[in-house]
């Protein structure tokens, strides 16, 4: 299968995979329903993922992807300006639907699963990205504080209780300009606490 191919094929798959969540929640939910919703082989979808933990697992780095990707691209730039670029972009990614789904799911999942698949690859994988960015900021004077203290107080400005709002549903998915917005709002918080 060539990888074009093969990329709209996972995209079916995860498509089915986040179907299922939102319908059957996350025990409720197995590899072989999943293949029967995306019409693949189980076979297709044990040899790429191993189980369901795996796709689960793929899930969340799909999403956490894009956090990556932007920070690549924001790359060279000043730390701020790193973080300007980054910050409407985790949040939308950590208040779209696709998280919120894996969210949900999470938080019916009484085996704690797909909980620590989310944390191990999304937060775990992030929080050290921005950690560097902020040791950057304290390097260059932008900033005071310990990195590491730094990354945590700006994740709070920025995402605060939102998630928990999206989740539950007391939110709606936020529109871009709003996701700027509190980005804007959180860098300058960060700015003036941390100068």
């Amino acid at each position: 299968m060539d990888r074009t191919r093969q990329e709209a094929r996972r995209k079916q798959i995860e498509d089915a995979a986040y179907r299922m969540l939102g319908e059957r929640g996350y025990a409720g939910t197995s590899v072989q329903a999943i293949a029967r919703a995306a019409k693949a082989s189980n076979e297709t979808l044990y040899n790429w993922y191993g189980d369901k933990k795996g796709l689960m697992a793929a899930l969340v780095a799909r999403n956490t992807d894009t956090v990556r990707i932007a920070l690549a691209q924001a790359s060279g730039g000043t730390p701020m300006n790193q973080l300007a670029q980054l910050g409407p972009i985790l949040l939308g990614m950590v208040l779209g639907p696709r998280a919120v789904a894996l969210n949900r799911a999470a938080a019916a999942d009484p085996s704690g699963d797909l909980g620590r698949a989310i944390s191990e690859g999304g937060r775990e994988v992030v929080a050290p990205l921005i950690t560097s960015i902020m040791g950057q900021a304290v390097q260059n004077g932008t900033l005071s504080g310990s990195p590491e203290d730094l990354a945590e107080l700006y994740l709070t400005l920025l995402i605060g209780d939102l998630q928990i709002r999206r989740v539950t549903g007391a939110m709606d998915t936020p529109t871009p300009g709003y996701t700027a917005s509190r980005s804007e709002a959180a860098l300058a918080a960060l700015s003036r606490i941390a100068a």
